[in-house]
């Protein structure tokens, strides 16, 4: 028999809807039902997703949703699930009976996952994701968010390597409680029979986005074809209508004017209680790439102007105002609603939305405009946007760290760095750092190769085969300094898949451009700092110092050693200036 909790608490905060839809609390679990012709929907929401976990245990959500699905087996039903990055949903479409058991099977599951498929669902998972691809828009959370939190939708789901049962099991009990679900139905009632039984627990907030991006408006280069930018908004009616006049825009001037792209559009999503994720893509042809960005910084330009015509404004409120055109309004509203129950969005009534849409005017969007600009991160399939006023995205890390030195066996301008506080990969271009106490994860695998990845998204390889004196003790100070929550085992790897060293090819003959642009090259590899300035002044008077001395004392007893001693230091002095010259640390050659 379906109980019935009218709890003040969860009633509450949807008083604002009576008469819109029904609400009340089944097993503890807030549900929205409104009526619609035909079979019922219903959807099970938690507020659970990839930007609550970690990068080791990436993919245990996913896991779950997929563990909790899998005692219905082959169905007539019209079910699935969907993990995002903030929310879970189960969903079915059937008559009363299908979707009250379907339900029930999914919380049944939930409070016993059959944990005898873990490694089974963890490979079906694994080959879900090596045959997805990669779209696009894949990276461009990795370039805002680094390795963590919304970020880590751009990666690969690592915990499907080492999620243990423990590990699920707890995950399922702590997040996939009743106290942090919604449930919606289009229904006029509630079906008999549903039980929904759940843990109790507490509804998790939406994690705290991060930033990876210290400079906006900033760009990065992107593959060929694609002009993709993305900003951050405060989640407003304005802001959803701007979206709507941004994909106008871009179809209007790239498309039917200029002839660049064949696809050009905008998306408003909300990405927590308080902010939205604009979204804007192009395509172009290679050699209309320079023109399709040309044409979107001059849209954006326009529009942060405030140069909007009135009849742009009111098309893109139309297009939203349709959709409370649609039959059975409440029925349709239903995952929003619930949605915006989960992540504590304010909830609007249908007058209240038309309201704050027919007060939305140009000044707003401009508004809008220059906020989403500000915030952006545009990636380009050109060589740069530095001309619009954009800064390039950190492509290096601002230090190193020091400690021993491994030469590249491929490159003579690189080197790896391994120390007690990280390790350092320094390039021609600058250094690529990942500290201990700010890694986000580091892969194993038995041939002594390691990978970590920064919270900031930036990745040092350490591959044994490819640098010098990489040996097992330098290996041993990795693993030991990385907490072992950061650590995930792979699988070894066939012997043809360990890299080795590319054989070196005699230089092909240079032009003066060649080697003006080498001379520039090294000239940005180089750091002339102030230490760096004063090791070589001392490594440039020391020999001279040091003859005087000989001239002088060379019939004085244990002048040799006190030679010895001075060559030694010159040594040093040397090194130490050529290491702070390419990686910034006076490291010992070790």
């Amino acid at each position: 028999m379906t109980t019935h909790d009218t709890s003040a608490t969860a009633l509450d905060t949807l008083h604002v809807l009576d008469g819109i839809v029904g609400h009340t609390t089944v097993h503890g679990i807030p549900t929205l039902f409104a009526p619609r012709p035909g079979e019922i929907t219903a959807g099970l929401v938690f507020r659970v997703g990839h930007a609550d976990e970690t990068l080791p245990t990436s993919g245990i959500t996913h896991l779950v949703e997929h563990l909790a699905l899998y005692r219905l087996g082959l169905s007539d039903l019209h079910y699935n699930g969907a993990t995002a990055s903030t929310y879970t949903l189960f969903h079915v479409t059937g008559d009363e009976d299908e979707v009250v058991t379907y339900l029930n099977s999914v919380c049944e599951a939930l409070r016993d996952l059959p944990m005898d498929r873990l490694e089974t669902e963890k490979e079906i998972l694994r080959t879900e994701a090596g045959s997805r691809g990669k779209g696009a828009l894949s990276q461009m959370p990795l370039w805002r968010y680094g390795a963590q939190g919304h970020g880590l939708s751009s990666y690969d789901e690592l915990g499907t390597r080492t999620l243990t049962p423990d590990q699920v099991r707890h995950w399922a009990e702590t997040r996939f409680t009743r106290d942090n679900a919604v449930l919606f139905l289009t229904a006029d009632r509630i079906p008999d029979g549903l039980d929904l039984t759940l843990p109790t627990g507490r509804r998790f907030p939406t994690p705290a986005a991060s930033s990876a991006l210290p400079v906006t408006p900033a760009y990065l280069r992107g593959e060929d074809g694609h002009l993709v930018f993305t900003s951050v908004l405060r989640r407003s009616t304005a802001a959803a209508v701007f979206a709507e006049v941004l994909g106008r825009a871009l179809f209007q001037d790239l498309r039917q004017k200029g002839g660049y792209s064949y696809s050009a559009e905008a998306d408003y999503s909300p990405r927590d209680a308080d902010f939205a994720t604009l979204t804007a893509y192009a395509d172009a042809l290679p050699q209309k790439q320079d023109a399709a960005v040309g044409g979107f910084v001059d849209v954006f330009a326009r529009l942060r102007a405030g140069r909007i015509e009135q009849a742009e404004l009111n098309s893109a409120r139309g297009k939203v105002l349709k959709r409370y055109d649609a039959p059975d309004l409440g029925a349709a509203l239903l995952p929003s609603y619930a949605l915006s129950l989960l992540t504590g969005h304010r909830i609007l009534t249908p007058e209240e939305h038309r309201a704050e849409l027919e007060a939305v005017g140009v000044a707003d969007l401009r508004e809008v405009a220059r906020e989403a600009w500000d915030g952006g991160l545009l990636q380009v399939p050109t060589r740069g946007a530095d001309w619009a006023g954009l800064t390039p995205a950190p492509r290096f890390s601002p230090s190193g760290v020091s400690g021993t030195l491994h030469p590249s066996l491929e490159d003579e301008d690189v080197t790896l760095i391994i120390g007690e506080a990280g390790v350092t990969l320094s390039t021609p271009g600058g250094l690529v750092t990942v500290r201990y106490d700010g890694c986000a994860a580091m892969t194993t695998r038995p041939d002594g190769a390691r990978s970590l990845t920064g919270l900031d998204g930036f990745r040092v390889d350490v591959e044994p085969t490819l640098y010098g004196e990489v040996t097992a003790e330098r290996i041993a100070v990795l693993d030991k300094a990385v907490p072992a929550a950061a650590v995930v085992p792979l699988p070894a790897r066939p012997a043809g898949e360990i890299p080795q060293p590319r054989e070196r090819t005699a230089p092909a003959p240079r032009t003066p451009a060649d080697e003006s642009k080498r001379a520039e090259g090294r000239r940005t590899a180089g750091r002339v700092t102030g230490h760096f300035v004063f090791v070589t002044a001392l490594a440039t008077l020391w020999p001279v110092l040091l003859v005087t001395l000989l001239v002088n004392g060379i019939h004085e007893p244990g002048i040799g050693i006190a030679a010895l001693a001075g060559f030694a230091l010159e040594f040093w002095l040397l090194h130490a200036a050529r290491n702070l010259y390419r990686t910034g640390q006076p490291t010992a050659p070790q």
